[in-house]
Order: C-alpha cells, then sequence, then structure tokens
C-alpha cells in the first residue's frame, strides 16, 4: 500500500493496523546500544542505595539520572 492510500485510510478513522508489520516494532531514535563504565565501589554503594529507596533497578536509576543530567544542560 502506498502511503498517501495509509494516509487516507486512517484519516476516514478506519482502522490501519492489518496494514502494519507488528512483528517487531521499533521508536526511531529509541534504539539502544550497550555501554560498560567502570564506577568507584563509593559510588555503587551509593546508587543502589537510592535505587533501594526508589523501589527501581540501579541501571533504571543511572540512566534517569543522566537524562535529568544532560536535559539541563540542553543537549
Amino acid at each position: 500500500m502506498k502511503a498517501k492510500d495509509f494516509d487516507k485510510v486512517f484519516d476516514a478513522g478506519e482502522d490501519v493496523t492489518a496494514y502494519l508489520d507488528l512483528t517487531s516494532p521499533r521508536r526511531p531514535g529509541q534504539e539502544q546500544r550497550r555501554v560498560n563504565v567502570d564506577f568507584p565501589v563509593w559510588m555503587i554503594e551509593k546508587l543502589d542505595k537510592e535505587a533501594k529507596r526508589l523501589g527501581v533497578a540501579r541501571q533504571s536509576l543511572i540512566k534517569v539520572l543522566i537524562a535529568q543530567h544532560l536535559d539541563r544542560c540542553g543537549r
């Protein structure tokens, strides 16, 4: 199906899911890449304490903290 035909079906309020490949959906710009980082023990201990307090995994906390910092920096 051409994009303009898809748009017409969508704009008409019809269900377009039959035209989509949902076997491996991706969010553009959200692809992940693994990065290894070494932290000093004192930092890991503080991260673990804060992660436990918040009830989240250490990795999730690190991601949130870095994202907040980057947002504040305007990058």
